[in-house]
């Protein structure tokens, strides 16, 4: 059997504990024998292609898997609370102003405040909501 069928079986072998356990590491590995096959189907003696396989899977593990696991610890962004309410559009349930008032904001009733004092919004007009201090909200 020529030997770009062996690297070929060991990309397999590594591909099913990458599967099973969900460690990227195998599938860098895989890569790194896929590379050998390669070599090994262009003629490459036997040095090249174990050569091949330890770069190839060396250099991934160096270079890509810190970028991953840099990637993984951050998480989607998902705001909760009262930093998800910041930016968002309301609709203006009573007149607000410097004073005061009444928004509609994600289906309940906010009190409100004008971000500038001499503004005020009437309602059923569109707001953007800047910042909340409290239980109120400020408005623009």
């Amino acid at each position: 059997m020529d030997s770009w069928i062996w690297w070929l079986l060991a990309a397999v072998g590594l591909g099913i504990p990458l599967v099973l356990t969900a460690m990227p590491e195998f599938a860098m590995f895989a890569v790194g024998a896929l590379a050998a096959a390669g070599l090994a189907g262009l003629g490459a003696d036997v040095v090249w292609q174990v050569l091949a396989f330890v770069a190839v899977s060396t250099g991934l593990l160096v270079v890509v898997r810190p970028i991953a696991y840099r990637q993984l610890q951050k998480g989607p962004q998902v705001k909760m609370g009262i930093e998800a309410l910041q930016g968002a559009t309301a609709v203006v349930a009573e007149t607000v102003d410097g004073e005061g008032g009444r928004i509609k904001l994600n289906g309940e009733i906010w009190s409100a405040r004008a971000l500038h004092p001499g503004s005020v919004y009437e309602p059923g007009q569109q707001v953007d909501v800047v910042e909340i201090q409290g239980a109120t909200a400020l408005v623009v």
